[in-house]
């Protein structure tokens, strides 16, 4: 299949059903593993909400929390009728103001459901492009290392700064991306407010869950 082949089938794809299918608190709650999953992490505030919705082309598939770090579950979203792939938004990470038992148990499930869910074909780390990569980023990214867990850096916000800014924060993290067993060595620049990369991440998107 070739990548335009490839980018116009994740546009029917995606243009199709998707909807919520359940909150998952712990793994008890997980649905049957019968569906390849792509999970999406990021620290609090870096756009995950908006790029699910970009990505899914609907307007709040996926809604912002008021308060940041605020999601404590897996919140899982089936595309496709039947359904193709699901798609994961696992809690936000880098969240100061949350108890530290909170915090611990949120990791738990994180490493849990990394760990053990063999369905889960790739992750994508959200990294915002006027920050760069921060310490929570480094810590998301070591335990998807140990897990064995293939993921893609996506650059986020990336309309927000001056294009020399932008460039330079992608080198760094390139450079980041480098040191990580399991991290892809290509990045994905993307601004969901202005439509770009959305295509060719929704492609990667499907490309991933194909795989196996």
């Amino acid at each position: 299949m070739t990548e335009t082949d490839l980018t116009e089938q994740a546009r029917r794809l995606f243009a199709g059903r998707v909807e919520f299918l359940l909150s998952a608190p712990t793994l008890d709650f997980l649905p049957d593993p019968d569906v390849a999953e792509i999970a999406f992490a990021g620290r609090s505030n870096v756009g995950k909400s908006s790029l699910l919705n970009a990505i899914t082309g609907r307007k709040s598939i996926a809604r912002s929390s008021v308060t940041p770090g605020r999601t404590q579950e897996l919140n899982f979203f089936e595309v496709g009728d039947p359904t193709a792939l699901r798609l994961v938004d696992m809690p936000g990470y880098g969240y100061a103001k949350a108890p530290l038992k909170v915090v611990e148990n949120w990791k738990r499930l994180m490493r849990d459901y990394l760990r053990g869910r063999q369905v889960l074909k790739r992750a994508l780390v959200l990294i915002d492009s006027r920050h760069g990569v921060k310490e929570v980023d480094r810590e998301m990214m070591k335990m998807l290392d140990e897990s064995a867990v293939g993921y893609r850096l996506v650059m986020t916000k990336a309309d927000k700064i001056k294009a020399s800014e932008l460039e330079a924060v992608v080198a760094a993290t390139q450079a980041e991306a480098r040191k990580h067993s399991a991290a892809f060595p290509v990045l994905h620049v993307t601004s969901s407010e202005k439509g770009m990369g959305i295509a060719e991440l929704r492609a990667a998107v499907l490309e991933d869950a194909l795989i196996g």
